[in-house]
């Protein structure tokens, strides 16, 4: 099959950099702070009143098309987008988003599941499109928006798992082509894990039900406990799949990039694979967590800053929700900011 390659990427943060004392003035005596899942980062970026998904997709694309042309970015045969909070229930931001940039491609997917490893699902979606298909390119968009919505709430933001979460979105241009190669990629569903992350409003009701009580991520110890024992094994386990898959060790990799859910699973992949700091960037105090933006958040600062030349092994590598979904990416890097 025809190579396809991950050409370049780019990233948005919204301008509101919100600092942990933002929380503590309404933090409540709440046992699950003292839990490593929800130790706070320093900083995180949350989304303007009235900016919706589309407004950030569109920021994270101007450098994309700054580099390499409207017609190579808008003219994308495939748009495959994930957003974590939609703007209408249902409806994800793909047609919006074309409708807004001038697009018109072949093929528009709002992807729902895969949450934290959206980017790579995404990235292995569009790869098996354009090797079937006649279509020579595609655009991947992975909007966080929930942090300044969701999770500041008057009730929520009193809760300890309020802290966590950044805003920010990643977009991917593919082409078929060798310059950047995906080496391999794999994705594993866990079905058997689905429906143990859960939503909760107090008093009782549907979501979308009227009533008081606002939406929140339902969080106990035995549900914690059952999530730290996933993500442990799961984030390793499909990287290692897509090293034996494309013949290489844990030692050859330059750039090891997975979601960036808290310090503790982060310090945990990084010793599993066995890799130094400098192999294995994160951006958990500047953005918090980042949910399926946080791969290509972090990739994108990691490359601006010139810590990524051309040639490099990156590998990716996420879990999503409370492990019912991973995947993981290899590349040969190609898009190392031009001197």
């Amino acid at each position: 099959m025809q190579t396809v390659s991950l050409v370049d990427i780019a990233s948005y943060l919204p301008e509101n950099r919100v600092p942990t004392e933002y929380f503590t003035q309404y933090a409540r005596s709440d046992r699950m702070a003292k839990n490593i899942m929800f130790r706070a980062p320093k900083n995180r970026h949350h989304v303007a009143e009235g900016e919706t998904a589309v407004d950030m997709a569109e920021r994270a694309m101007a450098p994309l098309i700054e580099r390499n042309g409207a017609d190579e970015v808008l003219g994308v045969d495939i748009l495959i987008t994930h957003t974590q909070l939609p703007d209408l229930p249902v409806i994800g931001c793909g047609a919006d988003l074309a409708k807004r940039m001038g697009m018109s491609p072949s093929w528009i997917i709002d992807l729902h599941n895969s949450g934290c490893a959206s980017f790579v699902y995404m990235m292995k979606l569009a790869q098996t499109l354009l090797q079937t298909t006649t279509a020579r390119t595609a655009l991947i968009v992975a909007v966080q928006n929930s942090a300044g919505q969701i999770f500041t709430q008057t009730d929520v933001r009193k809760l300890a798992q309020a802290t966590v979460p950044g805003d920010g979105a990643g977009v991917g241009l593919l082409r078929k082509s060798d310059e950047a190669p995906i080496l391999g990629t794999v994705a594993r569903h866990y079905p058997e894990f689905a429906g143990d992350m859960t939503g909760e409003v107090d008093p009782q009701r549907k979501y979308w039900e009227a009533g008081t009580g606002q939406l929140r991520i339902s969080f106990n110890e035995q549900k914690i406990t059952k999530v730290f024992a996933r993500g442990n094994r799961l984030v390793p386990e499909v990287a290692f799949a897509v090293l034996d898959e494309i013949g290489v060790k844990s030692k050859e990799i330059d750039t090891f990039v997975t979601n960036q859910p808290n310090r503790l699973f982060l310090r945990n992949w990084r010793d599993a694979l066995e890799l130094t700091d400098e192999k294995y960037p994160n951006t958990f105090d500047e953005c918090g967590n980042l949910f399926g933006a946080g791969i290509p958040v972090t990739l994108d600062l990691q490359n601006q800053a010139g810590k990524v030349p051309n040639g490099s092994l990156v590998l990716m590598s996420a879990f999503a929700h409370a492990g019912d979904f991973a995947a993981a990416a290899a590349v040969r890097w190609g898009a190392a900011p031009k001197a």
